[in-house]
């Protein structure tokens, strides 16, 4: 798992990560506002108020909660096989 260690709140529902292994960058949640349970985040001082779990994951209130992997992915910009190389397919051989 890559736990987030610190999270700042940028503009337009953006948020800048920063994970334990050192690497940094933004996610943008913007597509998740007014869907579903993200409808807390129509009023966006809660969308400010996120904190960071105990497992390193995002947390707003006892509502919401998401996962550090997929965040590291996107913040990164890598693939699932990149930080889990059991997902890696192996190549087929004729």
């Amino acid at each position: 798992m890559h736990k987030i260690i610190n999270v700042k709140v940028l503009e337009d529902y953006r948020l800048e990560l920063t994970f334990a292994d050192g690497r940094r960058g933004a996610v943008d949640l913007s597509h998740l506002v007014g869907k579903g349970i993200f409808s807390l985040w129509n009023d966006y001082n809660a969308f400010r108020e996120v904190r960071i779990g105990s497992s390193g994951e995002l947390v707003w209130g006892e509502q919401i909660d998401l996962c550090p992997d997929a965040l590291y992915l996107q913040a990164t910009g890598q693939k699932p096989g990149d930080i889990f190389p059991s997902l890696k397919q192996k190549p087929v051989h004729a």
